[in-house]
């Protein structure tokens, strides 16, 4: 039995934000049944008649639809589970039929584009964890067990760059060259760039050395770091079971990546031979690895792909020190970055940062360099604010807020603004919820919602141009272009935690709730739920019941895996109904509201909501001590 608050204090004049809220689940509801009218087909498959010539898709098929269980977890319609489900499932048959999976899996691809696959799957064993373990189990062996070929645990490395269900695939590309774009060339360079003198014309694509069989010999082998966000993969075989196997797996992996890392400086290399040494195929560099430090995306590759490891690792073993794998570098390039208007930096990201900076890209900010070769670090851009929240999030140290209040100090724009635009991760509003959990804008939650409905309604827009075209390969990328799903909104605000990293990463979250009365995860209809402070010894949340009639139950669970424990709770109360007045008076006075306490040292808390009925929350919280997993209160998943 969980301790129970029941909510005392009547809802008169409900908050903005509780109706704008509630209004967006609406509106997302509608929204995600058009799109899968229009787009798909009767087995959940999107529709689409090509075929795929190369190795790159398949995470363009999943990530359609990669926060949809992610929007039934928050409180979506009990019918969009099945309904993500199916797609899953319709999708899955779709690209086998493509030749692009075996056994359901990915044949082999890089961990940039596989963890974006993945992040489907991980919601949906966090919703549904019974029915989705053999899957997920299924597919984590293809790494934990060394006789599928992707693990070589004498060396401690993944055995190559693409990997996956077929040990057949080899090297980078099909054929005799990677199949290079000019607009590549343009944006990113050319890999192996030393292997042609600065002066040299360039040669035909089909004799380019960096294009051939020097590009296979040199990275199409071996580990590269952009591989650790396989520890996602593991980690969430480790959420479904517990079983100790998997954790070993993580601390082994990513230990070895740490120590690597302890041997550069500290900043995480980016590659290492079959042998296991680093710069083992590339002359000593610990640059210029495939999805690295030098191509084509640096620390936004690199970088999310750390901070997965890092959170599994510490989720698995519970050894903070895992966090250290990602700190130095991320101090390493705000250590040396420049004050200047994003329209002068050499940004290769600029699809990007014109949408999310607007009018500030002409505004002084601070910039950082993303990438590393022989001539040192280069392609500035801003801050991409995931990790650092990230990390802030999950260690509440003084450490990690003092380098968020440094990133804010160095910038030109304020942090306060809240720009109505969807990137392709549907994150990138860290920087104006930073800045409502210090107190400094309190109307952060109705603009973010209100940003929230616009990205949606644009997306509604969009998908009227788009539902009737027959769509070619070249354009596979309009489905993500037209999901009218947001979620980095209601992630914030019910749940007290940053959009989960989109290169593979698991959910972080203060609180987590679920509808004691449907036994199923998420926010029961007409409530709407706010945190206002992440602060473990005072997380507060306001619960509002908006409907008239019905009264609600919600468990509250502290963190996104059970990891916490709630220790106690003050909360608002109201026990004087004279409020209400006499049978003659033509009003009413304001409620006299109290508090009171509860001991409660568990993982969770169920609160009573009578109808038109509010309270306000402050969770005492002791940061994961307990065995995080996807157990929930009704007797479902692993315990």
């Amino acid at each position: 039995m969980l301790p129970v608050i029941t909510a005392s204090v009547p809802l008169l004049e409900p908050p903005g934000w509780a109706i704008a809220q509630r209004q967006l689940f609406d509106l997302l509801d509608h929204a995600w049944r058009r799109f899968a009218d229009e787009f798909t087909g009767a087995d959940g498959r999107l529709n689409y008649h090509d075929r795929l010539t190369s190795r790159d898709g398949v995470d363009d098929f999943y990530e359609v639809f990669f926060n949809w269980p992610q929007l039934y977890l928050l409180g979506g319609a009990d019918d969009l589970l099945p309904a993500c489900e199916k797609h899953w499932e319709g999708v899955t048959s779709q690209l086998t039929e493509l030749g692009m999976l075996k056994d359901e899996y990915e044949r082999g691809y890089d961990w940039f584009h596989q963890g974006e696959s993945l992040l489907m799957l991980y919601f949906l064993c966090m919703a549904a964890p019974d029915r989705w373990a053999e899957r997920a189990l299924r597919f984590a062996e293809l790494y934990v067990d060394p006789a599928h070929g992707n693990y070589d645990p004498g060396h401690r490395v993944i055995t190559r760059p693409h990997n996956g269900s077929d040990p057949g695939r080899s090297g980078l590309f099909d054929g005799p060259n990677y199949p290079w774009l000019p607009q590549e060339a343009d944006m990113y360079g050319f890999p192996l760039p030393w292997l042609l003198p600065a002066d040299a014309p360039e040669p035909p694509r089909a004799e380019d050395p960096r294009l051939g069989s020097e590009m296979r010999a040199r990275i199409g082998v071996g580990d590269t770091a952009v591989n650790l966000a396989a520890a996602g993969l593991v980690g969430n075989a480790y959420l479904l079971t517990g079983e100790p196997r998997y954790r070993d797996w993580i601390a082994e992996y990513v230990g070895a990546w740490r120590e690597r890392a302890a041997h550069n400086d500290g900043i995480v290399p980016d590659n290492v031979a079959p042998d296991g040494t680093v710069g083992g195929l590339l002359d000593g560099r610990w640059y210029g690895g495939h999805y690295g430090w030098s191509w084509p995306h640096g620390w936004y590759s690199v970088g999310h792909a750390v901070m997965v490891a890092a959170q599994a690792a510490v989720l698995a073993t519970g050894d903070e020190s895992f966090l250290d794998l990602v700190r130095p570098a991320l101090d390493e390039i705000i250590a040396r970055g420049k004050t200047m208007a994003y329209i002068e930096a050499d940004s290769s990201l600029r699809s990007k940062w014109t949408v999310q900076l607007a009018e500030d890209v002409g505004t002084p900010t601070l910039h950082v360099p993303f990438r590393h070769d022989d001539r040192g670090w280069f392609d500035y851009n801003p801050m991409l604010m995931g990790v650092p929240t990230a990390l802030w999030h999950h260690s509440f140290t003084a450490a990690d807020r003092e380098r968020m209040e440094r990133l804010r100090s160095g910038s030109g724009y304020d942090w306060s603004t809240v720009r109505s635009f969807r990137s392709k991760e549907e994150a990138g509003h860290e920087e104006p919820w930073f800045a409502y959990l210090t107190g400094d804008d309190p109307g952060y939650p109705q603009r973010i919602l209100a940003a929230a409905q616009a990205q949606v309604r644009h997306r509604l827009t969009r998908m009227e141009l788009y539902r009737d075209q027959e769509i070619p390969e070249a354009d596979i990328h309009v489905w993500q272009q037209s999901n009218p799903i947001v979620t980095e909104a209601l992630v914030q605000l019910t749940w007290g935690g940053p959009q989960v990293i989109y290169n593979g990463g698991l959910q972080q979250a203060r609180v987590r709730y679920h509808d004691a009365r449907r036994g199923r995860p998420g926010l029961p209809d007409n409530v709407a739920a706010l945190v206002s402070s992440i602060d473990p010894r005072a997380t507060l949340i306001e619960l509002v019941n908006l409907d008239p009639h019905e009264s609600r139950s919600v468990i509250v669970q502290a963190g996104a895996f059970a990891e916490h424990t709630i220790r106690g709770a003050r909360y608002s109360v109201c026990e004087d109904p004279s409020w209400v007045g006499g049978m003659y008076d033509y009003g009413h006075s304001a409620p006299t509201v109290t508090t009171a306490g509860l001991t409660i040292d568990g993982p969770c808390v169920q609160v009573d909501l009578p109808r038109s009925s509010q309270i306000r929350l402050a969770l005492e919280l002791d940061l994961r001590t307990r065995t995080p997993s996807y157990r929930n209160p009704f007797g479902t998943g692993k315990e």
